[in-house]
C-alpha cells in the first residue's frame, strides 16, 4: 500500500543566493534558470556525497532544495558555516507531502498556492502543505531511470561516479572550485571509479523492502552492494543499487547469488556514467 512521504526542503534566498550555492554545490548553478530546477549535490572535502537534491529556482533570488534522502535541518546548520559576509538567509521549510503529479517536460516547475510541481517528463514531484494524494508511483519511475535517493545510512559514503552524478548533470568539472571538484576531476580523468549504480531485481527476503534499504549486503564478508531504495512492485522486488564491479563479472546471464545474505540478484541496468 502506498504511504506518505514527507518532504525535506530548504529554501536558500537573497542577493549572493545564486553565487552561494555555485560556490558549494557540484552542478552549474548559474545555468539554471527561473522557473526550472536541476540535479544537484553538496560533496564533502574527499569527494563523498554530503547531500543529493533537486535544486528549483523559484524566483531570480531564491532557490528551493527538495533533498533526496537526509535532514533539512541538518544541511542548513552545515552550510551556515560557509555563510561568512554573503547577504543570503537558510531557512529548513515545515515539512510538505511529497507525491505524484500528472505529467510536466523535464526540469520545468508550476507554482499554485500551496503546491510545487517539479516537472520529470512522464509525471512529476507534487509538494503541497495541504492534504494530497500518497500516490508513490513516483518511486518506481524514478528507481528505474536511475535517479538515487540516499538513504540517512549511505549519506557521507559514496563518491559521485558512484552514483552516476554526471550523467545527471548533477557534478559538472569545468564549473572551478567547489568542495570535493579536485577528487571529482581526478576521478573524471584518471578513473579508478569502481563501484556503479544498477538496477536489480532481489528474490524474497525476511525483512520488508522498507526495512532493507540503506543496507550493504556482503560477500565472502566484503561489503559488495549498496541498497538506495527498495520496493515492492508489480514485478518483486526491485532495489536501485550500487555494486562493486567485481561482484558484476561473477554474474552469469546477469545473475548473482549473494551467499552471505542468501538473496539472489538480477541485473536489469547499469549506469557507467
Amino acid at each position: 500500500m502506498s504511504k506518505a512521504y514527507l518532504a525535506q526542503t530548504l529554501l536558500i534566498e537573497g542577493p549572493d543566493a545564486m553565487a552561494f550555492a555555485h560556490a558549494q554545490f557540484s552542478s552549474n548553478v548559474n545555468e539554471l534558470a527561473t522557473g526550472s530546477w536541476q540535479f544537484s549535490a553538496w560533496l564533502e572535502p574527499q569527494g563523498r556525497v554530503r547531500f543529493f537534491f533537486h535544486m528549483a529556482r523559484v524566483a531570480d533570488d531564491q532557490l528551493l532544495l527538495l533533498l533526496r534522502g537526509g535532514n533539512a535541518a541538518d544541511m542548513v546548520d552545515l552550510l551556515r558555516r560557509f555563510v561568512f559576509r554573503s547577504k543570503l538567509t537558510l531557512t529548513a521549510l515545515a515539512q510538505r507531502t511529497l507525491s505524484t503529479g500528472p505529467s510536466l517536460p523535464l526540469h520545468i516547475i508550476q507554482q499554485a498556492h500551496e503546491t510545487l510541481l517539479l516537472g520529470c517528463d512522464s509525471h512529476s514531484l507534487q509538494l503541497s502543505s495541504e492534504d494530497a494524494s500518497d500516490d508513490d508511483t513516483w518511486r518506481s519511475l524514478q528507481l528505474r531511470t536511475g535517479w538515487p535517493w540516499l538513504p540517512d545510512s549511505l549519506l557521507n559514503e559514496l563518491l559521485p561516479p558512484a552514483l552516476s552524478l554526471q550523467r545527471l548533470h548533477a557534478v559538472v568539472i569545468d564549473k572551478g572550485c567547489y568542495p570535493g571538484q579536485e577528487i571529482v576531476a581526478r576521478m573524471h580523468y584518471r578513473g579508478g571509479n569502481r563501484k556503479h549504480l544498477h538496477h536489480i531485481e532481489m528474490s524474497s527476503t525476511d525483512s520488508k523492502p522498507s526495512k532493507i534499504t540503506g543496507e550493504i549486503l556482503r560477500v565472502d564478508g566484503h561489503e559488495k552492494v549498496w541498497l538506495l531504495d527498495v520496493i515492492q512492485s508489480d514485478v518483486g522486488i526491485e532495489a536501485l543499487a550500487v555494486l562493486n564491479d567485481d561482484i558484476v563479472a561473477q554474474a552469469v546471464s546477469e545473475k548473482l547469488e549473494l551467499t552471505d545474505e542468501g538473496i539472489s540478484i538480477h541485473l536489469r541496468e547499469k549506469w557507467n556514467v
